[in-house]
């Protein structure tokens, strides 16, 4: 019974983390996009295929990843 509890304990945990995560990398992206007014990022990617773009967006994205799970693991 008591090694139940602590699984369903760890799976919520997980979950939590995982939400708390997900919510601070979707600010991250919001705030890059704020920050950067002149350049509409998705659209220089998408319609002008600006490569350089996607991968200065690509390296911040794992920043932001590695950060969080940096603070998410202690």
């Amino acid at each position: 019974m008591q090694s139940e509890l602590i699984n369903w304990h760890n799976v919520i945990s997980a979950l939590l983390f995982s939400a708390i995560g997900l919510l601070i990398y979707a600010v991250g992206f919001f705030l890059l996009d704020r920050f950067t007014p002149r350049v509409h990022i998705w659209r220089e990617i998408n319609d002008e295929k600006n490569i350089a773009i996607a991968i200065v967006i690509g390296s911040v994205a794992i920043g932001i990843a590695l950060i969080i799970a940096a603070a998410v693991r202690g």
